[in-house]
């Protein structure tokens, strides 16, 4: 009895050992590439992204409201900058980049608020008379939970933009001239190509690395690949971000602003009510106004200062002559 158990045993053991090594086998197999690794891209097959910007009109490069209502506050920071009409024209393909990066509930500020996303979709349609309008992003969690659970996907489809997931075969190689870190870098770039206008909406937050979420950092989610490396030097990698991508107009939205435990937040307890929506040409200039909405000053934000030496925007939003207004 024991000897027949413990040949039973003995076949079991046999038995699984022999499948372990058929899986691992098979698991080598479907690694191996009898091509050898991925050659890198030649010059010529490394993209880079259009220009969105539009032509500058001296006093509206930067509009200031404040306002708890969303939708006036962005109707009017809008509208202070000349209307959606100098920003998009009748044909335009637009795309919107959100922060869809987790997902939570709208309620929780640590993505854009869909209404935002809704009205201006809406605008681009009504009034730019837009011929398609496109939102898009690369979230860190599952993309599809991240804009559902945002209430973005809804908002964005229901006004009647085209939501776009961030597939693999959306992914090209970019070199930024003179970068440090964007070096043959993958980049969401296929919705990108062929758009004609960019509007950019974030929401204003603590960030535990950087120091703060703005516009410029909302552009990480054009990266692939393991962007978290980028981790180390975060404020070199925001600020050659900001020189890679030239939008059409970005949107600061500090609404409701989360002064603490960003970017992720959790709870209620990490926001704040500033009642306040930015809309500019100059993200930098839009991101060192909004930083004061975390009571920061523009020093405690390095990529800042990076940023308009590289000759993307300026930190003295004054010098601009912003157009404040109120919205009730």
């Amino acid at each position: 009895m024991e000897n027949n158990i413990n040949r039973r045993q003995f076949i079991a053991t046999a038995t699984k050992a022999g499948i372990s090594i058929a899986a691992a086998s098979a698991a080598a197999y479907l690694l191996y590439d009898k091509k050898g690794p991925p050659a890198k891209p030649k010059a010529h097959d490394l993209v880079t992204f259009p220009d969105y910007s539009v032509p500058k009109i001296t006093g509206q490069t930067i509009s200031i409201v404040k306002g708890d209502d969303r939708t006036k506050s962005v109707d009017k920071a809008i509208d202070l900058l000349g209307g959606i009409e100098r920003f998009v024209k009748p044909g335009d393909n637009v795309i919107i980049k959100p922060n869809a990066a987790f997902a939570t509930s709208p309620a929780l500020a640590a993505t854009t608020n869909p209404q935002l996303i809704a009205r201006v979709v809406r605008l681009c349609y009504d009034r730019g008379q837009a011929a398609k309008v496109y939102v898009t992003d690369n979230p860190i969690n599952d993309p599809a939970s991240c804009f559902t659970l945002s209430g973005i996907a809804k908002a964005a489809t229901a006004a009647g933009a085209k939501l776009i997931l961030p597939k693999e075969n959306l992914f090209r190689n970019t070199t930024l001239a003179g970068a440090k870190l964007i070096k043959n870098w993958p980049v969401l770039y296929k919705p990108f190509e062929k758009a004609d206008k960019l509007i950019a909406i974030a929401p204003v937050k603590d960030h535990h690395r950087s120091g703060a979420s703005m516009t410029m950092k909302n552009f990480y989610g054009l990266l692939g690949g393991r962007r978290n490396i980028f981790h180390q030097d975060i404020h070199t990698i925001i600020a050659e971000l900001s020189m890679m991508i030239k939008p059409t107009l970005v949107i600061l939205d500090g609404t409701v602003s989360m002064i603490s435990n960003g970017p992720t937040g959790g709870s209620f307890d990490d926001l704040k009510n500033t009642n306040t929506l930015i809309a500019s040409c100059d993200m930098v200039a839009a991101d060192s106004f909004g930083a004061q909405l975390l009571d920061l000053k523009v020093s405690d934000l390095p990529y800042l200062e990076k940023a308009q030496n590289a000759g993307v925007g300026t930190t003295d939003y004054n010098s601009l002559k912003p157009k404040f207004a109120t919205v009730t």
